[in-house]
Formats: C-alpha cells, sequence, structure tokens
C-alpha cells in the first residue's frame, strides 16, 4: 500500500500546517471545550473504554456500506491496523489530554486515511454514526446528566474533524504540486537523438515560468550530456511574447557559454512576424524551416553524413 505520499511524517504535516501549541489551544476554544467539558470525559471514560469495540463496529459497519471505502477494507493487515488506531482514537477522546501528541495521532491516522482515498465526506459519516452510537449508550446509563456528557464528546469529535479536514487539504495540495511539476518535467522534454546531440520540442503556450524551466532543463542536460548542438523545435508553439522572446534568446546564449550551438526550427509566420514585431534581438538564432532540417543541419555541425542504402 506504498505511494508516492507516503514518505512524509506527521510532525512535517503539523509544521506545514502551523499546528503548534497556540493554534491547538485556538482549535479548542472553537468548539468551546473547556474544564467542564474534560469533567464530563471522565465520567463517561469507563463506559466508552467498556465498550469501545462496539463503537469501533458502528465506525467499520458505516463504512462497510461505502463503495468508496473498498480498498480501506479491501486489505485485513490494513483493515486491522486502522481498526487499532481508530480504537485507541475513542479511548484517547475520553482520556481528557489534548495536547499535540494528541494532535499527532490524529494526524496519522488522518494521513491513512488520505493514503487510501478515503473521502472526507465518507470519514465524516463513518465517525458521525460512531459518535451517534456512543450517545446512545452515554444518554442510556446517564439519563439526567447523559446529554451534556455527549455534547462534550460532540465538541472534541469536532476537533478531531477539523484536525481530519487539514491533513487531508494539505495532502491533495501536496499531490496537487507534485502532479504539476510532473508536468512541467514532461512539458520541456530534453531528448538526446545522437551523441552530443539534443532535441527540445516545444508545444503549446510558452509562458513566462515555462520558459524558465525550459531554461533549466536544457542546461542542466547540456552539461549531463556534454551536448554541442541544440535544436529547439518551435512548430507547435502559436505565439511568443517579448518576456518568452528574450528568455529564449538568453537560453541560446548561456547554451553557447556552455558550448553548445543553438537551432530554432518550425518558426512560424505568425511567430517570425510576432518577433520582428517586438524588436527581438535575432543574431544569437540560427533558424531553419522546419524540424527534418533543423536535424540535418544540426548533423552537419557535427561532422554526421546520413548515405541512403542501396
Amino acid at each position: 500500500m506504498s505511494s508516492p505520499l507516503t514518505n512524509i511524517s506527521e510532525r512535517t504535516v503539523m509544521t506545514n500546517v502551523g499546528l503548534d501549541q497556540a493554534d491547538l489551544e485556538r482549535r479548542k476554544k472553537y468548539v468551546g471545550l473547556g474544564p467542564s467539558d474534560l469533567a464530563n470525559l471522565a465520567a463517561i471514560r469507563e463506559l466508552v473504554t467498556k465498550h469501545v469495540d462496539e463503537l469501533v463496529d458502528a465506525f467499520f459497519g458505516q463504512l462497510a456500506g461505502n463503495e468508496e471505502a473498498k480498498v480501506l477494507l479491501g486489505y485485513k493487515e490494513l483493515t486491522t491496523q486502522v481498526r487499532q488506531l481508530k480504537r485507541a482514537h475513542l479511548i484517547d477522546m475520553v482520556a481528557g489530554k489534548f495536547d499535540l501528541n494528541y494532535v499527532e495521532q490524529r494526524i496519522k491516522l488522518g494521513l491513512l486515511y488520505s493514503r487510501v482515498g478515503l473521502e472526507t465526506k465518507v470519514f465524516v459519516g463513518a465517525f458521525q454514526r460512531l459518535i451517534a452510537k456512543a450517545g446512545e449508550l452515554i444518554m442510556g446509563t446517564f439519563p439526567e446528566a447523559g446529554f451534556d456528557r455527549y455534547v462534550s464528546l460532540q465538541k472534541v469529535a469536532f476537533l478531531d474533524i477539523g484536525l481530519h479536514t487539514d491533513v487531508l487539504i494539505h495532502e491533495r495540495q501536496r499531490l496537487i504540486s507534485r502532479q504539476s511539476e510532473a508536468i512541467r518535467e514532461l512539458s520541456t522534454p530534453v531528448l538526446q537523438i545522437r551523441e552530443r546531440l539534443l532535441l527540445l520540442p516545444l508545444i503549446g503556450v510558452v509562458d513566462t515560468h515555462r520558459a524558465k524551466l525550459i531554461t533549466e532543463n536544457l542546461l542542466a542536460a547540456v552539461r549531463a550530456s556534454r551536448a554541442k548542438v541544440v535544436v529547439i523545435d518551435v512548430t507547435g508553439v502559436a505565439t511568443i511574447d517579448t518576456k518568452v522572446a528574450n528568455h529564449l534568446v538568453q537560453t541560446v546564449n548561456a547554451a553557447r557559454l556552455m558550448g553548445a550551438r543553438t537551432i530554432i526550427s518550425g518558426v512560424s509566420a505568425e511567430v517570425a512576424q510576432s518577433m520582428v514585431s517586438l524588436g527581438v534581438e535575432l543574431t544569437p538564432f540560427r533558424t531553419v524551416g522546419d524540424l527534418q532540417g533543423g536535424v540535418e543541419t544540426a548533423e552537419e555541425m557535427l561532422g554526421y553524413r546520413v548515405v541512403k542504402a542501396e
């Protein structure tokens, strides 16, 4: 059950989300958790501990009816681990010690839910069923004080849901960031097509951020492959603005300083007119009409000669 997102620790999430002692105190204040609630929790501690397995069953019983929980429930070892963590969670809820260690344990469980794709709405539904079951036990055992004690338990539940939601948001943002990084890398591929010859095909919109990434990837590839010639093909680029054009000029100049000459292929009429009208300095560029011409010119510069087989 490993994934690219399993290398983050509970402490790292706490730091990234800003979960320190001051934040925890604010969260307890938001849900109204105070000294009287700690007394109410102490009064139901024995009851909840006695029925903890029954309450955990209510949680998993609710999950069993959701298709979204099939990954979590589909592996016996994983299910056993989550049951143990949920059991410990319930006992901690009535222990009355809501410190940073408590937060860390909630994040540990939240990260596990995130890694198996358990959505917030599914978790909240199952957790609500668990708390409702606990309420039935509490008010059935304590006819007079049961409601107040149940409300105190609900405050802890609200605290936990807030922590859980922040963990899922954090993990989703981290996943989006990782995916965006991967997409950016795929959008600027530098290909080695012969010894000392690199090809950089550009497709789509080239904005300032992508132009910077192009420079970084290309120069790194030039160094790694000891390239002498680079072909940058812009056939798939519809428009280039002043900033991007100047950035490409800087890229060509930087590659030259590293010993690599650059050929630009596939410049469309629109891009050519745009660059001329923008007054872009064109002297660093050596241009050819299309990609085939660019590769053939690069091979000639490197001393390659293509001979047609008889």
